[in-house]
């Protein structure tokens, strides 16, 4: 039996890939949600992240995230992509907002 082999997402200049958290399905009152109820989530894990931006004066700003790190980001921020049936957000640095410890 011979599996595809995934590809695999090298985020470029100061772009992070993050693999959102699923959202809880129901109310703390214990009523499901409907998918469209749903809002999207805001926090995710770090999957890769590029190697740094340059400033518009030729100056490297490194990545701050890691690898493996559960941020939040901003709920409209990103591109959302798709990689064999699965979903991913990438993200500019600026549009990480915190690290959750």
């Amino acid at each position: 039996m011979t599996t595809a082999k995934l590809p695999k997402i090298v985020p470029l200049f100061d772009y992070v890939l993050i693999k959102p958290l699923e959202e809880v399905d129901k109310t703390p009152g214990g009523l499901y949600l409907p998918e469209t109820a749903k809002e999207k989530p805001q926090m995710g894990m770090v999957m890769a992240t590029g190697p740094g931006g340059i400033t518009d004066d030729g100056k490297k700003t490194p990545v701050v995230v890691k690898v493996g790190q559960k941020v939040m980001y901003k709920k409209w921020g990103g591109n959302e992509i798709k990689v064999n049936g699965k979903e991913w957000l990438l993200v500019e640095q600026k549009d990480v907002l915190a690290i959750v410890e």
